[in-house]
């Protein structure tokens, strides 16, 4: 089975060069977030699995030390996972994180961008994948396997790489 063939099985519909389907969420700080909002910037949508984790904070902790770059760049990052509000605002805190979080506890952002992961989706987790969506609301990348530790260059690499060829 192909990625399309196993994306149309599981409902999903996203495709690089399409519009990004909209997302609408509230942050851990009670702030509404939605795709629509950030229309004009660059935002990085990272899906990642569970706050507090190895894995996790390492790649939140290279996304906050990248941010500066990123806001030059023109860009938004929003971390996404299954956890609580009350989860991602300790999470927040122990990291010291100042980008937004957004609680997917009804999973309805991580099923509209197919990353739920574990058995088909069933477990309701977040895989660790990030899309890249241009000022335009139109998704220009998708990162299927991620390495928290390099990834946030990476995603500022391609960005900065966008920006001087004029490719969005």
């Amino acid at each position: 089975m192909t990625d399309e063939e196993l994306g149309i099985f599981l409902g999903m519909s996203i495709t690089v060069g399409q519009p990004a389907p909209d997302f609408n969420g509230t942050d851990d700080t009670g702030k509404p977030i939605s795709l629509a909002a950030l229309r004009g910037k660059w935002v990085v949508l990272y899906f990642y699995p569970k706050d507090n984790t190895p894995g996790c904070s390492i790649e939140a902790a290279r996304f906050e030390q990248m941010l500066p770059e990123l806001h030059t760049l023109g860009a938004e990052v929003i971390g996404v996972s299954t956890d609580s509000s009350a989860s991602h605002a300790k999470f927040r805190e122990k990291c010291e994180l100042s980008f937004s979080l957004l609680a997917d506890t009804d999973k309805s952002i991580g099923k509209t961008y197919g990353v739920l992961g574990g058995l088909m989706g069933m477990l309701g987790i977040a895989a660790r994948q990030s899309f890249l969506i241009n000022p335009d609301g139109i998704l220009v990348q998708h990162w299927k396997m991620v390495n928290p530790m390099t990834h946030a260059l990476e995603v500022k690499q391609d960005l900065e790489r966008r920006l001087q060829v004029g490719v969005s």
